[in-house]
């Protein structure tokens, strides 16, 4: 098995670095009644409701009722922020899927709600990798590292082609970012089978990785080139969460692939997949 492959068992119900400097995560199915607390400490916290309905109160504020959507494939995000110091539970009022992504931080700035409505949606690429991502927490967001977004990938299509990267600091063009996929398959057909297929290598061939993914597993990308492809008649979801030498999505193309650019005429009419 890929070392850059992660299985649920390792970060459910606990928080898992991965070996990063900056990013870690925690996934937590959660019945109603259900509580969950903690403490940010010395890292900032952006938790993400990918279904159900949930309360969250802490040393910041405190939202009641978030939630709207029963999957990731149902609608639009919710999440909230959190910075440093920040202590914190989370009561599911329905049954609830939650990420926790975290990211070492020394900044402190605001906790804040983000809804549906204040989510932006972009649509990128074209023809068979047009793809959908929803800005959780943007570069634009007030935060210290921590960047969020979620992407919707229609069945058969790509997802981040043409292969782009972000390993070196060498802004406005490119930065230097770790980078976390959580997968999340559709299944429609009660056919549990679904996957994506990932690819992560580098120019000089010392990451070279073709990665099955299912349904709540997840990816690491330390650095190198990361395109996606979903199997015919599974939609992909992953959430994206990312962190490095600068808040910002920045990132070069492998030159081999920037050709296809020119090649796209059309989006892909199933994209956005999910509305407000």
């Amino acid at each position: 098995m890929s070392n850059l492959l992660v299985r649920p068992e390792v970060f459910r119900n606990r928080v898992e670095d991965f070996g990063f400097e900056f990013l870690s995560l925690e996934a937590r199915a959660m019945e109603p009644g259900q509580k969950y607390s903690g403490e940010t400490a010395g890292r900032e916290l952006g938790i993400v409701v990918l279904g159900g309905i949930c309360s969250v109160k802490s040393s910041r504020g405190e939202w009641l009722r978030i939630g709207k959507r029963a999957n990731v494939f149902d609608g639009m995000p919710y999440a909230v922020y959190l910075p440093v110091n920040t202590s914190f539970t989370v009561t599911a009022d329905t049954n609830c899927d939650i990420a926790f992504c975290y990211c070492r931080a020394e900044e402190e700035h605001p906790a804040a709600l983000v809804t549906p409505e204040t989510a932006a949606i972009e649509i990128r690429g074209g023809g068979n990798a047009t793809r959908q991502i929803n800005s959780i927490l943007p570069p634009s967001f007030p935060a210290h590292r921590l960047i969020i977004v979620e992407v919707y990938t229609p069945s058969g299509s790509w997802s981040s082609f043409p292969p782009h990267k972000h390993d070196v600091h060498n802004p406005p063009g490119e930065v230097d970012l770790e980078e976390i996929y959580y997968y999340r398959i559709e299944n429609k057909t009660d056919r549990p089978e679904g996957f994506a297929v990932q690819k992560v290598y580098t120019a000089d061939g010392r990451i070279d990785e073709t990665i099955t993914v299912r349904d709540g597993e997840l990816v690491l990308i330390p650095e190198g080139y990361h395109p996606v492809v979903a199997a015919h008649g599974y939609n992909v979801y992953y959430l994206n969460a990312l962190a490095g030498s600068a808040r910002s999505l920045a990132a070069s193309d492998d030159p081999n692939y920037a050709w296809v650019r020119g090649e796209w005429r059309d989006k892909d009419p199933r994209v956005p997949m999910v509305k407000r």
